[in-house]
């Protein structure tokens, strides 16, 4: 038998319960893998609200870290014993041992450890295929981060520091300004209620190219304001809920602005981009020029804790469910 955590109603985390299930067996091209630690992320709480949906009683978590036990048929590229990574889907990572289409797993260097792994792989490929193919950050520019103290910020402010942008982070608290500005940021912005403003003075009036805003409703507009003429919007969360339906003209007054809502699930769906995506994270991370910093860690078991935590905004970084 396996441990699991499972929602048989969408609610707040009290709804997740810690249950025995029957230990699932491969089929073909999947793979049995033991959870050494399995990821956070705030996509787990919009599975466990119901604002994404899912057959219910259902397992949520969408990235872990561990070793394969058995591989199904027609499994050619891994083997029992193997360290494995994954994230993106489909969802199932709060269990001590889960299967999953070989496909979707990546071979984690002895040099990564099951927290680091586990901890990366979603948001750290969400940082990649933001600053590399959604908008590709240049050198010299200067960016705009929402949630610069989070897991996917950190990470963000790192790697377009080391691809020699400026960053400009936003986050709630002085404590996570210090923290975005040791991580990589250029300047850090606390509170959006003068946002445009902020960033008009920390640019000279040039404004941004691009805005990476997973927040949604509380900062869409006063992101909009951020961006220089022709520049990008790249709303990738809904942290404070969905971004309300809007004229799309606005974009052409407030300057040809583009628009995009990007997923992760999109970059990665081809085994070939989820190559290409997880090899450049992974050499990003053993290169040292980006550091995942996990800053908090659950037993699995306690998951409604770390939503709680999550939801909260009392978290900075990765956090990990251990089983």
């Amino acid at each position: 038998m396996t441990k699991a955590i499972r929602i048989h109603a969408t609610g707040g985390p009290e709804v997740m319960k810690w249950e025995q299930v029957p230990t699932p067996q491969p089929g073909p091209n999947e793979a049995l893998i033991h959870h050494e630690a399995v990821g956070l992320n705030y996509i787990d709480v919009y599975f466990r609200t119901g604002l994404y949906k899912a057959p219910l009683p259902a397992t949520i978590g969408m990235e872990g870290a561990g070793v394969v036990v058995e591989v199904g048929e027609a499994v050619k590229d891994l083997r029992a014993g193997d360290r494995v990574a994954y994230a993106g889907g489909p969802i199932g990572a709060y269990a001590t041992e889960r299967v999953i289409p070989a496909d979707r797993l990546v071979k984690l260097p002895d040099t990564i450890d099951f927290q680091t792994g586990a901890a990366m792989m979603l948001q750290g490929m969400t940082a990649q295929y933001l600053l590399r193919r959604t908008f590709p950050v240049q050198k010299g520019q200067t960016i705009l981060v929402h949630a610069a103290a989070g897991g996917v910020g950190l990470i963000i402010c790192q790697w377009a520091r080391h691809l020699g942008a400026n960053v400009i982070g936003v986050v709630s608290s002085e404590e996570k300004a210090a923290l975005a500005l040791a991580n990589g940021a250029t300047h850090a912005i606390v509170g959006h209620a003068q946002l445009p403003a902020e960033v008009r003075r920390l640019t000279g009036g040039a404004m941004v190219p691009v805005v990476y805003d997973s927040v949604g409703k509380d900062t869409f507009n006063a992101s909009l304001d951020c961006l220089a003429p022709l520049g990008m919007m790249v709303s990738y969360g809904n942290a404070s809920g969905s971004v309300p339906p809007f004229d799309i003209s606005v974009l052409g007054a407030k300057g040809s602005l583009f628009l995009t809502r990007p997923s992760l699930a999109t970059y990665i769906a081809a085994r070939a981009d989820l190559e290409t995506v997880s090899r450049d994270l992974i050499d990003v991370v053993s290169s040292g020029a980006v550091k995942i910093q996990v800053n908090q860690t659950f037993p699995l078991a306690e998951a409604a804790a770390a939503h709680a935590a999550l939801e909260g905004r009392k978290t900075t970084g990765s956090t990990v469910l251990l089983p």
